[in-house]
């Protein structure tokens, strides 16, 4: 049976050295070269970000609840996490190989399915709050 070291987070992975202030800053670098991958990269990130940008400034406008506001902010923002997660297994499936296989149809299918009912969250609680 294997034992872990006390410390986990850096034992054998140089690349997991980093503590306290250092690491959130580089941990941000990452964060922002992933965001710029994604709307280069991405035509989808790219509509999603349109989308934020009409709808999160006319959520301000509205008549409606601070929590009703949070809420369609919220739901909104939550298109452009969960296109990044779907774009993220795109990359990786297509690392691992461009050739079709149902495993790779699947993931790719299960993260597209994923944006698909964030998209219709956005619909529900926009139509719920408005209407």
């Amino acid at each position: 049976m294997r034992t872990e070291p006390a410390d986990r987070d850096t034992a054998g992975r140089p690349w997991k050295g980093r503590k306290g202030f250092s690491r959130v800053l580089h941990a941000a670098g990452y964060s922002m070269a992933g965001l710029r991958a994604a709307f280069v990269g991405e035509s989808a990130f790219r509509q999603l970000v349109l989308l934020n940008l009409l709808l999160i400034p006319l959520a301000c406008l509205l008549e409606v609840e601070r929590a009703e506001r949070v809420l369609l902010i919220a739901t909104v923002f939550l298109t452009l996490i969960v296109e990044l997660l779907n774009s993220a297994i795109e990359a990786a499936i297509d690392r691992i190989s461009l050739s079709t296989h149902p495993l790779s149809k699947r993931a790719k299918d299960m993260g597209s399915a994923a944006q698909f009912l964030a998209l219709g969250l956005v619909v529900l609680v926009w139509a719920g709050i408005l209407l």
